[in-house]
């Protein structure tokens, strides 16, 4: 059973997303993107092992198993609006994650452009995320 951690598991995803001065994320690619705003709880493998997964109540998701859960295809839309905040998952219970549409959003100027580049910088993680999937294993919905 894990042990909830709240208070620290918040300061920490808060220090990590919060920039000493804004920041223009529009040079990162899809890789570095997430080393920059989601390893911290998924890792640098993306396998849910990073260092504040352990200080969460709900376990943290391995990433590179998003299109086995999904009998084999990989949901590009729905990983949007995960990143995005837009989608809940339901089966973790309250949403832990940050919401990161309305973080990058207000990053750049919380306004129309700002809007356009927090879509752009989504878009990269999610192809970033669909290029990391493992191989479908026996036992997969779907396998």
């Amino acid at each position: 059973m894990r042990h909830s951690h709240r208070p620290v598991a918040a300061l920490l995803a808060a220090l990590a997303i919060t920039p000493a001065a804004a920041s223009d994320f529009s040079g990162y690619s899809g890789a570095e993107l997430y080393q920059r705003f989601c390893a911290s709880c998924h890792g640098s493998t993306l396998a849910g092992d990073g260092p504040v997964a352990r200080s969460l109540a709900v376990e943290v998701p391995d990433l590179t198993r998003i299109a086995a859960r999904h009998s084999g295809t990989y949901p590009d839309n729905w990983v949007y609006r995960v990143i995005d905040g837009r989608e809940t998952v339901i089966a973790h219970g309250p949403r832990d994650m940050p919401v990161w549409g309305v973080e990058l959003w207000r990053e750049h100027g919380a306004d129309v452009v700002a809007g356009r580049k927090t879509r752009d910088l989504i878009e990269r993680l999610v192809e970033y995320l669909k290029g990391q999937q493992a191989a479908p294993r026996l036992g997969d919905p779907g396998h």
